[in-house]
């Protein structure tokens, strides 16, 4: 629970209303609640423990309502109308997207925004990377973009591409396109039931691999071309999403952007692999086994990579990735 009392605190009213404010705040929450200053003498903050999740709507109305309360009777209505409350329950709760807005509560990672501006020339850098190089790519590649186009069509009915919503930095999704590597209208289930195995850790391994191997995709996967086999072993059908980098969506490098139902089975520091940096086509989990990895190992890559990233760790990542590739090591 945030109080924003930024225009009281910052006021001439100061020294009258902070002493009446602090004791308002601690008569209206519980011993075990964790106070302090959110943003120093400007917005409280209060971290109200033990909540129940199953009713939030209900406890926070009651949470609010006993606080304004208090605040009412000590500093008086004038002076409460001058005062936001908010509240930001963690784990956020999976909602419908909304374009262009954030899921995440950046509330919870002030952190980010100090990054942000820290890596600010860097990113700048990223970008003109990340353009350079998915031009040049694509120019290229063009020759054989269209030989996979027309090897589709003559195969397989349905479209060239493969249009699915994925969510990048900060939980805002996007269209991610890939070359179609299965029949259309492929029912979804038996991946997302396989992927919310996977994250958990209780995926079973004869599904994935003969071997006894788990591994991020699943290997015997029906749904899959002929054609769309070759493409996912050579990671082919990865290449449309040099358009997703041209469009600012993605990046050269970066975690893998996830499928909305991914993302409700992640752990709350799962989630912090989608907003610290843009999702990349490579990154480095993919130059360090791939799709054999666990996926906790995966997600501290993941981290790994945002805490210490820097142009030259990209460059790195990105002259590795061709081997990684013409290995096909954990490619499926």
């Amino acid at each position: 629970m945030l109080v924003h009392a930024e225009e009281l605190l910052r006021g001439p009213e100061r020294q009258e209303v902070l002493p009446k404010m602090i004791a308002a705040l601690l008569s209206a929450t519980r011993e075990t609640d964790l106070s302090g200053w959110y943003e120093q003498s400007a917005v409280a903050g209060t971290i109200l423990t033990e909540i129940r999740v199953d009713d939030l709507t209900k406890t926070v109305t009651a949470v609010h309502s006993k606080v304004s309360a208090a605040l009412l009777a000590s500093l008086g209505l004038n002076r409460l109308n001058r005062i936001h409350i908010s509240f930001h329950p963690f784990p956020e709760r999976p909602h419908a997207q909304v374009p262009g807005a954030h899921s995440a509560d950046l509330v919870l990672y002030p952190d980010l925004s100090v990054q942000d501006l820290s890596r600010k020339l860097s990113q700048v850098l990223k970008r003109i990377l990340d353009i350079s190089g998915s031009l040049l790519a694509l120019t290229f590649l063009l020759p054989l973009l269209a030989v996979i186009g027309v090897a589709i069509k003559l195969t397989s009915e349905g479209p060239v591409l493969f249009r699915q919503k994925r969510l990048r930095q900060y939980g805002i999704p996007f269209t991610f396109l890939k070359f179609r590597t299965m029949h259309v209208n492929s029912d979804s289930s038996v991946h997302q039931e396989y992927v919310k195995q996977f994250i958990s850790g209780s995926a079973d391994p004869h599904r994935a691999e003969g071997n006894g191997s788990s591994v991020y995709k699943l290997t015997r996967d029906p749904r899959v071309t002929k054609l769309g086999k070759f493409l996912r072993k050579t990671s082919l059908d990865e290449l449309p999403q040099f358009l997703n980098v041209l469009r600012g969506e993605m990046s050269l490098v970066g975690p893998r952007p996830p499928i909305s139902y991914e993302c409700a089975s992640y752990e709350p520091w799962h989630r912090r692999r989608l907003l610290e940096v843009k999702p990349g086509i490579t990154g480095l989990w993919q130059v360090n086994g791939r799709s054999r990895l666990k996926f906790d190992d995966m997600v501290r890559l993941d981290l790994q990579y945002a805490k210490a990233w820097s142009l030259g760790l990209d460059l790195k990542i990105l002259f590795q990735t061709p081997r990684a590739v013409l290995s096909r090591e954990g490619a499926y």
